[in-house]
């Protein structure tokens, strides 16, 4: 977890190439602004480790969806059914990988801010800069904190004489002081309010923000009323910044023309012969012969019973919406019927489709206009009442599924469950569900359309929910290199 990956150039093209830079290296690099931007660009490497895996589909972006209840696999990997069934054990790839890679993306982060404050470059320039790395190290921790509890806090460059080489778990509250301060630091840096090419920009802040104070105010810190508000007041400052609008055609999350666009908030970035992912592979049914991938792992299925959640005539699962549940062969008439509804939402024609190029470059999401409405509608509803404009943000996804306005008599509680549906129907397998799982301590009973105590539950595919799976446990090996760590996360 101590190591670190520079990138090299500046601009789009080079935002995406890497090379690994020896320690020395790193020390000599920061030298003018031209290798600070660069710099800077490494940090992001590490984002794109969320969809790292091998070609059973065992990527922490599968992981963090399968123990939800909402979906299953049809590819081989014993680990992702040991998810599903709620069976793994602390060795399973994804726990490792997070972990390591992602506090491989802090020592990354810490590395910049250590010398990004000796760079000779202009000042301005330098200070937004700062506030980008800051965002990074901040995206970093919200997810170790979210998915492993108490954790090491390490701000600071490590070598072999640092205290922190074995560190000991800050508490949960340590870990979110600092996420906090680092995106109040990227919120004051000066960098521009919106991004076309895949950087941090202030939207991104402080939707990141929001959502930061609005896990706050649920469990387990329990922070309440203050922190509801303060989730709203910073979605709104996006929603009345006005440079985001909805997608017309929901095709548009899927394709090359619209990365980084509209609605768009921040992307992890790919590009066509330069770094691929197999997203699109991820979600195309096992071996069905429906694109010109070789691989078609059938990783990620969602239920039929998800999909039936959805209101009648709601757009989104119509076919070839946000699901599809048949395809033709490629180059052939046949058309091959999957029996459930697959993620259309990832399909990439480009790529697959019958005169596609096998450059999977589908930028993953990880934030756009939709979450930000849904967090100020949550959050404005628990602080002090849901509002018009909240009523308004939902009832703008609403009508571009084709479904009437939420009732206006809505109660405290009506409201607060129409938004979770949305949360789950809008931001469906985009890796929010299972960390709403964390905050709300409530599940979606999909059989019955409904929220119920979480801890209990017995979802659909037949697990049910102990406290074990509120949290990952921390990877036996580092466990084993660390004893300062033990003992291990409850139930692991």
């Amino acid at each position: 977890m101590l190591g670190a990956i520079v990138a090299t150039g500046s601009g789009c093209k080079k935002y995406l190439e890497e090379e690994n830079r020896s320690a020395i290296e790193q020390d000599k690099f920061y030298a003018n602004e031209a290798q600070a931007k660069s710099g800077v660009a490494g940090v992001y490497e590490k984002m794109k480790k969320l969809l790292n895996g091998d070609g059973y589909g065992e990527s922490p972006f599968i992981s963090l969806e399968l123990p939800v209840g909402h979906a299953t696999t049809l590819g081989q990997s014993f680990f992702n059914l040991q998810l599903i069934k709620h069976t793994a054990g602390s060795e399973l790839t994804s726990f490792k990988t997070v972990w390591v890679e992602f506090y491989n993306g802090v020592a990354n982060a810490n590395l910049a801010l250590t010398k990004l404050t000796a760079t000779p470059m202009d000042e301005n320039a330098k200070k937004a800069l700062i506030g980008e790395v800051s965002f990074l190290r901040a995206f970093y921790y919200f997810h170790l904190v979210r998915l492993y509890g108490d954790i090491p806090l390490i701000t600071a460059r490590v070598d072999a004489n640092s205290p922190d080489l074995y560190p000991s778990r800050a508490t949960k509250e340590q870990v979110y002081d600092l996420i906090v301060k680092d995106l109040q630091t990227a919120e004051a840096s000066g960098m521009a309010q919106t991004d076309r090419t895949g950087r941090v920009s202030l939207a991104a802040v402080k939707t990141l923000l929001a959502n930061v104070y609005l896990t706050m105010a649920g469990q387990p810190l329990n922070k309440g009323v203050s922190h509801y508000q303060l989730a709203a007041n910073k979605a709104k400052e996006v929603i009345d910044m006005g440079a985001y609008k909805l997608f017309s055609d929901y095709l548009f999350l899927h394709d090359r023309a619209h990365k980084n666009q509209d609605e768009f908030i921040l992307q992890v970035q790919y590009q066509s012969g330069i770094y691929t992912n197999s997203l699109a592979q991820y979600i195309i049914p096992e071996k069905s012969g429906i694109s010109k991938f070789g691989d078609e792992y059938g990783a990620l299925n969602p239920l039929p019973a998800f999909a039936a959640t959805y209101e009648t005539g709601d757009k989104r699962t119509q076919e070839r919406q946000f699901f599809f549940r048949s395809a033709k062969l490629i180059n052939s008439a046949t058309v091959v019927n999957f029996g459930y509804p697959a993620l259309f939402k990832y399909w990439y024609e480009e790529a697959g489709g019958a005169n596609g190029d096998l450059q999977s470059d589908q930028n993953l999401t990880l934030m756009r206009l939709p979450e930000t409405f849904l967090i100020y509608a949550e959050a404005k509803n628990e602080a002090t009442g849901a509002d018009d404009l909240a009523f308004q943000v939902v009832d703008s996804i609403r009508h571009r599924a084709l479904l009437p306005s939420l009732n206006r008599g809505l109660t405290k509680d009506q409201f607060r469950e129409a938004v979770w549906k949305e949360r789950y129907h809008e931001l469906c397998f985009e890796n929010k569900a299972y960390f709403d799982l964390q905050r709300t301590r409530k599940a979606y009973d999909l059989k019955n359309n409904r929220f119920v105590d979480l801890v209990g539950y017995t979802n659909e595919n037949g697990a049910t929910f102990t406290e074990k799976y509120l949290l990952w446990p921390i990877p036996q090996t580092e466990l084993d290199a660390n004893p300062k760590l033990k003992p291990n996360n409850k139930g692991w």
